[in-house]
């Protein structure tokens, strides 16, 4: 998953900034008011949408993905949140009531920061070469495909990104909803993602 750290290399992208500035007045205006979130917690709450998706995709949230939310949510905010509540963890309460209102708009910024963050082209480019046959020549790939790349894709479907090249078990609709995530994020295409896909097993 990303850290902080990285959260604040890519809002300091202008682009990125005005898309995650848009994004939370559009939120405040239209979800909750109050809601007090700085650009880079907002920034953190947005990078999290795949991941809730994926977690609502059996209709409701378990007490396992509950717990590996509010962990991602603390590794990405903004400053120590250990004796209090996180405020990424506490927007994420709003973010998950009226999901399927928001997951287009935030997707909208994530393809922007994707966009921002790596060269499509070169990355479609080198992707060519490789297939989408097995784990294994996915490990390959893996090796040589841009670290920001990689970053994107463990942190919006896996809660271990050490995982990567495992095999796991996700329940049909889970896995439908990882295709339908790559399919709105554009990143069906790559053959790295099919293979990605492949590693997971339908329980």
């Amino acid at each position: 998953m990303f850290t902080e750290s990285e959260i604040a290399t890519l809002l300091e992208i202008p682009e990125v900034t005005d898309a995650v500035i848009n994004a939370k007045e559009d939120f405040r205006s239209n979800q909750v008011e109050y809601l007090e979130l700085s650009d880079h917690d907002f920034l953190s709450l947005i990078m999290m949408t795949p991941t809730i998706g994926i977690a609502l995709a059996n209709g409701s949230i378990s007490l396992f993905e509950e717990l590996a939310l509010n962990k991602m949510a603390r590794k990405m905010s903004k400053g120590g949140y250990f004796l209090k509540t996180d405020p990424v963890a506490h927007g994420m309460k709003y973010l998950i009531k009226d999901y399927e209102k928001w997951e287009l708009p935030f997707f909208e910024v994530i393809k922007v920061i994707m966009q921002k963050s790596f060269d499509r082209k070169a990355v479609l480019a080198f992707d060519k070469n490789f297939k989408e046959e097995s784990v294994r020549s996915f490990a390959h790939e893996l090796l040589n495909m841009p670290f920001i790349f990689v970053r994107f894709i463990t942190s919006f479907f896996l809660h271990d990104e050490s995982d990567i090249v495992e095999t796991r078990s996700v329940s049909k609709v889970e896995f439908e909803k990882i295709e339908d995530i790559g399919v709105k994020l554009e990143i069906l295409e790559f053959n790295f993602f099919k293979s990605f896909c492949k590693t997971f097993h339908i329980k």
